[in-house]
């Protein structure tokens, strides 16, 4: 009877396991950043793990990669260091982002991959995108927020005490912002490092791509939204025609893998959703070249993208298997946009494709201040 009974629970956790899994599951919750999706902390890659990876990528480089922290813009408000990567020799600067929300966590071990490849692959399309541009890479931005497993950081007084008071890093480059020290070290190493281009890496919860029941993998993102109130105005609309081009290229690299199923980053529930216009967020600040204390008195910016891979790790859950799947599909947007970037197949897209990456009927834009109609 034991047997029996060992062998029913068994077969119930398969069952459980498949369907929270599949699309039909998927289907109950709607998209938006960082909501109730779920992923395993098997196979994720902690602080420390990070740290002691970054030495070993450094060390089989033979000094391609070089491994360094931002202790000298400022630490973490626990205290830890934050740790970044240079890699490449081209005149053309990309920039990397990972955990700003320290929830999201496949994000780092994406980076990581990338940064091995880079550092030991002599393939042709790694050689171009060395000659061709540096990448700079900050793998886990908010290391204090990954080890208590919450999305913000929390603010600490001189002393080190907790104040209590929780900050999302995500929206903390504004005039009125810089409450983390997080936020301000990582600010001064961007106005230094002066990019061309951004991706920033996040995890959303569970959505279906339009008009299918397959699970969305990865919503492809722009945070002013492209032909919104805001992108089209920057840069006489250079930035609206980047942003699109570089999301295009990344959805032709992964649309016919099996296991991807890509469409565009939006919000909401029902029928029709939103796309995001949100000025607040660290890489809108990053186009609309923001200057905070005079740090960045040039008025520097550059155009950026995000990826919003499905799950997140407060919760437990998908496990390892996939997990793995969606730490490759970042993995490999990322060196599909890179190489695209270092040989100039970006700036050949057309734009207007965008429209072909699959969506929700568009309701209007998610601001600061408030839902915008699309028809205003």
């Amino acid at each position: 009877m034991k047997k029996q009974w060992v062998a029913l629970v068994a077969l119930c956790l398969i069952f459980a396991t498949a369907f929270s899994s599949s699309a039909f599951a998927a289907e109950t919750i709607p998209g938006g950043p960082s909501t109730n999706g779920k992923l395993s902390y098997e196979s994720v890659i902690d602080y420390e793990e990070m740290i002691e990876g970054l030495k070993k990528i450094e060390h089989a480089s033979k000094g391609k990669v070089e491994v360094f922290t931002l202790d000298e813009y400022g630490k973490t408000e626990q205290g830890r260091s934050i740790y970044a990567a240079k890699v490449g020799e081209g005149p053309m600067k990309i920039w990397v982002q990972a955990q700003i929300h320290g929830d999201e966590k496949l994000t780092t071990g994406a980076v990581m991959e990338l940064l091995k490849a880079l550092g030991k692959s002599g393939n042709k399309e790694v050689k171009q995108i060395l000659e061709n541009s540096t990448i700079y890479a900050i793998p886990m931005y908010n290391p204090d927020g990954s080890l208590m497993n919450i999305r913000q950081t929390v603010l600490h007084d001189e002393e080190g005490n907790s104040l209590n008071r929780r900050i999302d890093l995500n929206r903390d480059w504004s005039e009125n912002g810089f409450a983390a020290k997080e936020s301000l070290a990582v600010y001064k190493f961007w106005a230094d490092v002066k990019p061309d281009y951004a991706v920033d890496l996040h995890h959303q919860g569970f959505k279906t791509v339009y008009g299918t029941n397959y699970s969305t993998s990865m919503s492809l993102g722009v945070s002013l939204a492209p032909n919104g109130p805001t992108l089209p105005g920057i840069k006489d609309g250079l930035y609206n025609d980047l942003t699109r081009q570089m999301s295009v290229y990344v959805y032709d690299a992964l649309k016919d893998y099996g296991h991807m199923h890509i469409d565009r980053y939006q919000v909401g529930g029902g029928d029709s959703k939103y796309e995001i216009d949100i000025r607040g967020g660290v890489v809108s600040a990053m186009m609309l070249g923001l200057n905070y204390n005079n740090i960045n008195p040039t008025g520097h910016s550059n155009p950026a993208i995000f990826f919003e891979t499905k799950g997140n790790t407060r919760d437990g859950g998908l496990g390892q298997k996939s997990n793995g799947h969606l730490e490759r599909q970042n993995y490999l947007g990322l060196k599909a946009l890179l190489y695209g970037l270092a040989t100039g197949e970006v700036q050949q897209v057309d734009p207007d494709r965008w429209e072909e990456i699959p969506a929700y009927p568009l309701a209007g834009y998610q601001t600061d201040s408030g839902i915008v109609p699309v028809n205003q």
